[in-house]
């Protein structure tokens, strides 16, 4: 792979790349749509990412390229950007920008992007990009931040320059992902525990819809908006900064505070949502595969009928899976709308899981999905090319 985007570069650049990083996508095996609220998400890194490779050039200018996008941009050094259309090309450009509003020096870069995550998956394809740009012109520039800096510009880049109201969660865990561990993370405090993911007979199963799904215009920031009422009309008698700082229990005290029933389902999905990720660490750590396959599927459910995010797509692999003996539990992943599903599945019975999900699938929606085999990997870093 390396070698090959090696001959891509120079080919396109007619020069050898300096540097070549790879930053992963992301997967949350449970705690959906809690980044924002203050919550408990338990993600992982994956073995689909981005690869960037790149070379400082002497004329100030920003080449950015990509081997699964035609476009590009040839753009020169200057004080500031604005986001240009709704391009790949201004995830790294955003970043390049906050570098520069940020007081540090940047010299001109050709940059080769290639990933090899399903695009509009809900596999955090945009943070994969943004943190390897970020992590790449942090070295080469010496610009001194730290890995949690590089998360929160990332994320920055996301809300500021991209305008997607998105939380903490998917630049954190492609920045601090672990081999074979998922990220218990706080998203108010950022505080984490790297959780040992022993899946024993098991591997992780990401069946993606094929359904695109832009995050930036799907409904999901009208339910960042939906959650901000929620917690308006509970602050009126409790002392709480996020809808995650209260338990099931206190909510249905002081859920009658909410009037509307819509505003009330979000909160009810989050608060409880929050409550099983709690138990999913416990499950997982005694290597409980049947308690956390259990609320797996209670999450994905959640999903459906509190936070209406699923969809039909993203339904019919759950319903499929709960018929599968061989299936430990399932969910969607990421903000829904479309994009990607998981499953813990017997790793002996992959072959034949993947093929029946994809029968099920294709008779009920019309097409089929795509499912992938995926392990727990590392986060961002530097690849050293022997």
């Amino acid at each position: 792979m390396k070698n090959s985007l090696h001959k891509e570069f120079k080919k396109i650049f007619n020069k050898e790349a300096q540097k070549v990083y790879f930053s992963p996508g992301r997967v949350n095996l449970i705690g959906e749509h809690i980044d924002y609220n203050g919550g408990l998400v338990m993600p992982c890194a994956i073995t689909f990412g981005t690869y960037l490779l790149i070379a400082p050039n002497e004329d100030n200018v920003f080449r950015f390229r990509s081997l699964n996008f035609e476009d590009k941009l040839d753009i020169p050094l200057q004080e500031d950007y604005v986001k240009i259309n709704t391009n790949w090309f201004n995830y790294p450009l955003g970043i390049i920008n906050f570098f520069l509003k940020d007081g540090h020096k940047v010299k001109g870069f050709d940059i080769l992007f290639y990933g090899d995550i399903p695009i509009s998956s809900g596999l955090s394809s945009s943070a994969s990009i943004e943190v390897a740009t970020a992590f790449a012109i942090n070295e080469l520039m010496e610009s001194g931040y730290s890995k949690l800096d590089l998360v929160k510009l990332s994320k920055s880049v996301e809300n500021n320059f991209i305008g997607v109201n998105s939380g903490i969660m998917d630049q954190f865990a492609v920045t601090f992902g672990e081999k074979n561990k998922a990220l218990m993370l706080n998203c108010d405090t950022l505080k984490y525990k790297a959780v040992d993911s022993n899946l024993g007979d098991y591997i992780l199963a990401i069946i993606n819809t094929n359904k695109p799904r832009k995050l930036a215009e799907s409904k999901y920031n009208e339910r960042v908006q939906e959650c901000q009422a929620a917690l308006k009309a509970l602050q009126q008698e409790l002392n709480i900064k996020n809808l995650c700082d209260i338990d099931s229990d206190t909510f249905k005290k002081h859920s009658y505070l909410i009037k509307d029933q819509v505003i009330f389902k979000r909160a009810r999905h989050v608060i409880e949502e929050n409550d099983r990720v709690k138990l999913a660490a416990i499950a997982l750590s005694q290597n409980n595969l049947v308690e956390f396959g259990r609320l797996m599927y209670a999450s994905h459910d959640s999903l459906r009928d509190l936070y209406e995010v699923s969809g039909k797509e993203l339904d019919a692999i759950e319903e499929y899976s709960k018929t599968d003996s061989d299936v430990a539990g399932a969910r969607m992943t990421g903000a829904g709308f479309g994009g990607c599903a998981i499953a813990l599945v017997k790793e002996d019975a992959f072959d034949n899981f993947s093929q029946k999900v994809i029968r099920y699938y294709t008779n009920k929606i019309g097409y089929a999905p795509t499912v992938y085999r995926s392990l727990i990997g590392d986060g961002v870093g530097e690849l050293i090319v022997k």
